[in-house]
Parts: structure tokens; C-alpha cells; sequence
């Protein structure tokens, strides 16, 4: 029940999204619904999770599309936004999470059925005028958050993950952090939490290996000290963007770039490349229930490794689309692209 997602894909519904018809009258995302589609399924699509036996999957114009028979059929889901989604996180098989452009927060308690808005870009703006206004910040935290805040509701949000049913984090652009321990009931902006000063673009967060890691351009990784509730930096030696946190209980992975994956064995203070064969982003990666580690490419690659990241080898007779993410149940693919959602058979 547990997500990656990408980035490099993300930004591509800009391209897919029909051009508006002269004398159409201009409908913020924010107030109307992602309308109904028989080719739901078949756009664009930048996340994906399975939710108990259930495969979700959301992307642009607000469509969420989830399936009971492993692919066979998609249903679109009830969703009050038409903002573009780009990431999903489910810690149980009813309760789960949706973020996406215009800062969008939605909750799901049916499994991905229906859902709730929780969160906007509006919202965020007042959470962050009113963070920025708080005594004993740094100066240059205060700059972020009004830099943010002027931004309105075009509030980027890039990935969420959720621990449990309460507590969850939220990241996107220029050091965009949200959390929450209410379940979403209520948000607090953490920007004044990052080892993030130049406000890097925050691209991933998951837990991996006991700790809570974001990733981002540059090199940026980013780990929660319990003690100090900070996220500090954990340098690496590679300066491209990062877009994935992968891993399993006694390693950790990031990736990214020109297929790029860094892990490490003893919580980022050493990182060691790991050969992927390939020179293209990597955009997306997940856990399988066995312990198994996916990540896949914006040009179609899979690659499957047994060993916790030490390794990785490309899975033959997988259609090479263009992907976004990955999740898996142990026995099936799901992945998402720009040409939608379909599933594939996972080998033993």
C-alpha cells in the first residue's frame, strides 16, 4: 500500500491539455470537478498505489481512476478539483491521500472512490503569510515563506507521503513543506525545519530504512532527526536532481538523472553508485510485499533488483512507454505514463 512517485513527467500534462476555444471563459481548476472521461484511463497519469487489492492511479485534470480486476477495467473516481495530480499515498486500504498542483490536498476514506478536498493553494497561502509572521524565524526562512506566499494559490505540491492514518508530510517546489498530525485536518507549513537555504525544489519523501528522506534538485537529500524534528542534509556526491526515494529496512536509495541511483547502508553517511545501465531519468520506484525494489524510466525501462538496491537488471517483455511510476503487489505492475495506466506481469 505504498507509492513512488516521478517528476520528469509530471509537468508534461501542460503539453497534453487541450488549448482553451476562443470566447471560452476562464475556470480556475480549483473550483470546478474533474469531468468525466471515457479516456480517463488513457491520459496522462502520473501516479500510482495499490490500496489493498485495489490499483489507484491519478494524474491530469484532476482523473483518478482505480481498478479491482488488476487492469482489466478502470472506473473513474468522484474528484472536486480538475487541478493536475501528481501523487498518491494510501497507509491502509480505505484511508489515503492525493496532492497535486494548486497546492491540492484530497482525502479518500473508500479505497479511492470518492473524494474530499483538504487543502489548497489558497489555503497554503494564508498558512504561509501567517507562518511568516511568526516571531524568531530566520530571516531567510522569512524570505521563502513570503516569497511563497505571494505566489497565490499556484502552490506546486510534488509528492505526500503518510506514516499512518494521522500522520503525513507533504513537499513540492522551492522548499515547500506541509504537515500534519490530524490526518490533514490541519496543516503546518515546516519550511523553517529544512537544511535547505538555497529553497530547492523538493521532489520526493518517503520512509526508508527507519527515517523519513526528501529528495531534490541538485543533490539535495534530506533526512529527519527525531531529536532535533529537523530535516538535515545528507550530502552526496553526485549535484543532479534527485526524483525518488526508494529502499528497504537496511538500505536506502535515491535516483534520478541520466539514471542515477545513490545508496546508502548506514543513513547517508556514505553513498555508493549503483550501475544501471542506463543514461535516462529515472522517474519512479517502489517495494514490492517480497522485498523486491522497482524503478523505472521516462523512456520504459524496468529494472528489478533482489538484493536491496546493491544491483538492478532490466525485466524483458515489458512494453517500453514512457513511465512515471510504479507500484506492485508482488505478482503485477502497475505503471502510468503519458498514455495512461496499464499492468503488467512482475516474474518471480
Amino acid at each position: 500500500m505504498r507509492r513512488a512517485v516521478p517528476i520528469v513527467l509530471r509537468l508534461a500534462a501542460l503539453a497534453f491539455a487541450a488549448p482553451a476555444r476562443a470566447g471560452d471563459a476562464f475556470v480556475d481548476p480549483l473550483d470546478a470537478a474533474s469531468s468525466s472521461s471515457t479516456l480517463s484511463a488513457r491520459r496522462l497519469l502520473n501516479a500510482a498505489v495499490f490500496a489493498g487489492g485495489r490499483i489507484v492511479a491519478a494524474g491530469q485534470r484532476g482523473h483518478v481512476v482505480f481498478s479491482d480486476d488488476k487492469g482489466k477495467t478502470w472506473t473513474q473516481a468522484e474528484v472536486p478539483v480538475s487541478s493536475d495530480l501528481t501523487a498518491l499515498s494510501f497507509p491502509s486500504s480505505q484511508r489515503g491521500w492525493a496532492v497535486g498542483h494548486d497546492g491540492v490536498v484530497l482525502a479518500t476514506t473508500d479505497g479511492g472512490r470518492s473524494w474530499t478536498r483538504q487543502l489548497d493553494g489558497r489555503g497554503i497561502e494564508k498558512l504561509l503569510e501567517a507562518a511568516a509572521g511568526a516571531n524568531g524565524l530566520p530571516g531567510a526562512v522569512r524570505e521563502q515563506l513570503t516569497f511563497l506566499a505571494r505566489n497565490g494559490s499556484d502552490q506546486p505540491l510534488l509528492d505526500v507521503w503518510f506514516d499512518d492514518e494521522r500522520n503525513g508530510t507533504a513537499v513540492g517546489a522551492f522548499n515547500l513543506i506541509l504537515r500534519t498530525v490530524d490526518g490533514g485536518a490541519t496543516w503546518t507549513p515546516w519550511l523553517d525545519r529544512t537544511d535547505n537555504p538555497k529553497a530547492l525544489h523538493l521532489y520526493s519523501v518517503r520512509r526508508v530504512a527507519g527515517a523519513l528522506w526528501i529528495a531534490g534538485e541538485q543533490g539535495l537529500v534530506l533526512r529527519l532527526d527525531p531529536a532535533t524534528g529537523r530535516f538535515l542534509r545528507r550530502p552526496t556526491p553526485y549535484a543532479g536532481s534527485f526524483f525518488g526515494v526508494a529502499g528497504s529496512d537496511r538500505a536506502v536509495l535515491v535516483f534520478g538523472l541520466r539514471g542515477h541511483v545513490l545508496r546508502s547502508r548506514d543513513q547517508g553517511t556514505t553513498w555508493q553508485a549503483v550501475d544501471t545501465g542506463l543514461e535516462v531519468a529515472l522517474t519512479g520506484g517502489a517495494r514490492a510485499p517480497d522485498g523486491r525494489l522497482l524503478l523505472v524510466s521516462a523512456s520504459g525501462q524496468v529494472l528489478l533488483s533482489r538484493n536491496d538496491g546493491e544491483s538492478f537488471s532490466a525485466l524483458a517483455g515489458v512494453r517500453p512507454l514512457p513511465t512515471s511510476a510504479v507500484a506492485s503487489d508482488g505478482s503485477t505492475l502497475a505503471l502510468t505514463g503519458v498514455l495512461g495506466a496499464r499492468v503488467e506481469t512482475l516474474p518471480r
